[in-house]
């Protein structure tokens, strides 16, 4: 699967990976619905760490249809609450 995240480029992450960034993801929902907001920013960074690490960064000329988009590492805790809507960033 193709990854952008926001203002950094597009990374290929094998679907086994989803299992691993869902409970991130899971973490990352319960600290915006309570307004934790070191929390957030804490998990947030874990999420996106664990892309960059599980993932194989695509070269900056590929513009692939990104199946997953994540938010940049400075996304405010309003605006990651804006691109959810009642869902997380990975799809379960």
């Amino acid at each position: 699967m193709i990854v952008r995240i926001m203002g950094e480029g597009q990374v290929q992450l094998d679907d086994s990976h989803l299992v691993e960034l869902n409970k991130l993801d899971d973490e990352l929902l319960e600290e915006m619905e309570s307004g934790d907001e070191a929390g957030f920013r804490r998990t947030l960074g874990a999420l996106l760490d664990s892309v960059r690490r599980l993932g194989t960064p695509l070269p900056d000329d590929a513009l692939e249809p990104s199946e997953l988009i994540l938010p940049s590492p400075d996304a405010t805790l309003d605006e990651v609450r804006q691109m959810l809507g009642d869902e997380g960033l990975i799809p379960g």
